[in-house]
This record gives structure tokens, C-alpha cells and sequence, in this order.
């Protein structure tokens, strides 16, 4: 490592000066350029540039974890240690998670369905079991609000839609898009929280008109909920906060290049075994 560092410098310094610092032998080090870089640096340089690109199509969130799974997925033999090494020498370092507020109007005079999901977080196929919860995006046009229906089964946002007020035509529209694109079968089951957006006659006259079962979380209980939580903590540390959109039209078109372009089909989730939601559903597809 020493050579190496002398070789990379040598246009700044002298040898002899990086040599007596380094407490390394002048001859050491021509040796050490007359046989040339090691296999192993040269497969760590290589590594590197592949690590490189991974991090930045992850727009800088990916940590040593999903970096292994990708490189893996590409062919590459090496261990979780080795790229987190690697990462470090390159200064890759992965976006921590920040705190959000999400607030959820539940003081309203309709009808509420028990929670019978009961923090189940697992589905045995595709449209069993699809949750829906709202966030905000803040924009200098104001607040954008969003709406997403998610697929337990591979986390896949199958349906949603933004609005500039928060109303339950935002929520009602996101179902429809998520019905249309999947047409699922009578019994599915479909879990949120108690707000008035998801309890208003509209939307529950949708639920009961294509035969899907309502469920709700219990009130103040974020857990209930917690993989759609996890989708916008995601989004937010991954997107959001990364952005300063000037206007509405510019976080929606932000918005769909995330969910549709990268989170569906290309984002690696720890979940589904580091697989995108969109081919951990064709694997279920090909049996």
C-alpha cells in the first residue's frame, strides 16, 4: 500500500522524500514499479469502478449491504467486508434516514373498519393484501400531497397519484389507478389508517363494489402500518430530501421517475433478498 501511495503521488513529491517518510526502501519501491500492480489492487481498482456506478444509480443510497447483492448479481465473487472497505477508501457513504412528521386526520363522524390485518406483513402471492397511506412533498408552489397503494407481497407500488389538496379524491384516484393497473380478485384485503380520506363513502363504495375487504389501523398507531411508513422514510431520504422542487409539476415528475423508473423495478430490497419488487414478481410468475 505504501508503493502504491508513492506511484500516486510521485508527481507531487519526490520519491525520496515519500520514501524516507514512509520508512521504505528507494530500491523497494522501483522494484515494486518494475513488477507492475498486484492482482489483487488491480481487482480492487476494477471492484472499485463497479462500486462507483452502483452508488451513483442508487442516487448515493445504497450502503455496503446492497452494493454486495448488486455486485454479486453481476458476477462478482466478494465479501460484505471487502466492499464496505472498498466504499470507504472511495468515500461512498450511503444517506442516513431523517425523521418525518405525517399527520392523519382521524376525527370524523364515518363509519371505521377494524385492523384485520394485525401487522401481518406478509403475503403469500400478488393482490392479496395491498396497503395505502398519504405523505407530503414540500414545494415552493406548496405542499404536494401523494398517495400510494403498495403490494405486501413485493412491496411494488402498484397505484398513486398526487393532488395539491389533501381530500379523499387523492386517495380514491391512487385505488382506481392500483385496480386498473392490477385488476385483483374479490377478497383482497386492504389495510390503512383511520382517516377521513380512506373512511369518506366514496372510496369505501369503491372497496365494496370491486369485493375488496377494508381493514384499518388502530388510532396513533404508525406501526400498523409500518411498510408503507418504511416506503416514505425511503423516499424521503432518497429523494425528497435530497430536492428543492420550485414547482408542483417538477416533484410529480421527480416523483414518477423514482417510484416508476428506479423503486418498482430497479431498487434492491434487503426484503425480497435484495431483488427488485417488479422481478421478485416474476419469479412468482415463472413458478
Amino acid at each position: 500500500m505504501k508503493f502504491q501511495f508513492m506511484d500516486t503521488h510521485r508527481s507531487i513529491f519526490s520519491v525520496e522524500r515519500m520514501a524516507r517518510v514512509l520508512q521504505v526502501s528507494v530500491s523497494g519501491y522501483y522494484a515494486f514499479r518494475k513488477r507492475g500492480e498486484s492482482k489483487r489492487a488491480k481487482a480492487n481498482r476494477e471492484l472499485l469502478t463497479t462500486i462507483k456506478r452502483a452508488f451513483e444509480e442508487s442516487k448515493r443510497t445504497y450502503g455496503s449491504p446492497r452494493i454486495t447483492a448488486f455486485l454479486k448479481k453481476k458476477g462478482y465473487t466478494c465479501s460484505r467486508n471487502r466492499v464496505a472497505r472498498l466504499m470507504r477508501k472511495g468515500g461512498y457513504v450511503a444517506r442516513g434516514k431523517k425523521r418525518y412528521r405525517i399527520t392523519t386526520n382521524s376525527v370524523h363522524a364515518f363509519s371505521k373498519a377494524p385492523n384485520l390485518l394485525g401487522r401481518a406483513f406478509q403475503a403469500e402471492k400478488p393482490n392479496t393484501i395491498w396497503c395505502s397511506d398519504i405523505t407530503y412533498i414540500p414545494t415552493k408552489d406548496g405542499w404536494l400531497y401523494l398517495s400510494v397503494i403498495m403490494d405486501l407481497y413485493s412491496r411494488k407500488v402498484v397505484g398513486w397519484e398526487v393532488k395539491e389538496q389533501l381530500n379523499q379524491e387523492l386517495t380514491l384516484r391512487a385505488l382506481q389507478k392500483a385496480v386498473e393497473r392490477r385488476r385483483p380478485f374479490s377478497s383482497l384485503l386492504h389495510h390503512s389508517d383511520q382517516g377521513i380520506q380512506y373512511s369518506h363513502p366514496s372510496y369505501q363504495d369503491f372497496l365494496e363494489k370491486h369485493g375488496i375487504i377494508p381493514s384499518m389501523s388502530r388510532k396513533g398507531s404508525c406501526y400498523d402500518n409500518a411498510v408503507v411508513e418504511s416506503f416514505f422514510k425511503t423516499l424521503k431520504t432518497e429523494l425528497i430530501g435530497k430536492e428543492k422542487y420550485k414547482t408542483r409539476e417538477e416533484a410529480n415528475s421527480s416523483l414518477f421517475a423514482y417510484i416508476e423508473g428506479f423503486y418498482n423495478s430497479r431498487r434492491l430490497h434487503s426484503t425480497l433478498g435484495y431483488r427488485s419488487p417488479e422481478e421478485f414478481e416474476r419469479q412468482y410468475e415463472l413458478g
